[in-house]
């Protein structure tokens, strides 16, 4: 199966969030399902990692659209981003957590041993789970090889709510239901908060 195009990336970083629900993420034998996502907007976005400009670590979020952005959490988690919209806008959905596809056996040796939802919920898993680094960031998803992003199964239920760990962000930021979920799901890294959508 081929990966998306790049038109399917380019629009709003909001509209992309929800649609990347149930599409798949693929890396060699592994092939994860998305199942949660956060929206990130540009500079005028406070959770945002453009809220200061465009900088080394960033540059991929300013587009265009479709590319990889990864970035190091804490010095220990690589967390997977997708560039949305036009170039020069800055916007990226966070991929939160993801259900196995393909390559468990993989997966779980990456994830030392771990199994059930304790593998890939939570943003750090997922990167862990495609043996992601930063030098994957400017990576164009929409090309076969590599990194890569494929249709999947759109979900028959949405949940959406704040997003979360962004307690530095402003009032309106904090509220903003960017968060988005796969509904009844057990791979969902923080389902508190979350209500139909």
């Amino acid at each position: 199966m081929p990966p998306l195009p790049q038109s399917f990336f380019a629009r709003p970083v909001d509209e992309l969030a929800r649609g990347l629900l149930g599409c798949r993420i693929k890396r060699g034998r592994v092939i994860l399902a998305i199942t949660e996502v956060e929206a990130y907007a540009g500079p005028e976005d406070t959770a945002s990692h453009a809220r200061f400009g465009e900088t080394e670590r960033n540059a991929a979020m300013w587009g265009p659209a479709g590319r990889a952005y990864v970035y190091l959490c804490y010095g220990i988690h690589n967390m997977l981003n997708i560039s949305a919209g036009q170039p020069g806008r800055a916007s990226a959905v966070l991929i939160r957590a993801c259900e196995p596809v393909a390559g468990l056996d993989e997966i779980r040796r990456r994830r030392a041993g771990k199994s059930g939802a304790a593998l890939l919920a939570g943003p750090g898993k997922v990167g862990a789970a495609l043996e992601l680094d930063t030098s994957w960031s400017g990576h164009p998803l929409y090309r076969a090889g590599g990194l890569s992003v494929l249709p999947g199964e759109p979900p028959a239920a949405v949940l959406m709510g704040p997003r979360v760990g962004i307690d530095f962000a402003a009032r309106a930021d904090l509220e903003r239901p960017w968060r988005f979920a796969v509904a009844n799901s057990p791979w969902v890294s923080h389902p508190q908060g979350l209500r139909p959508g």
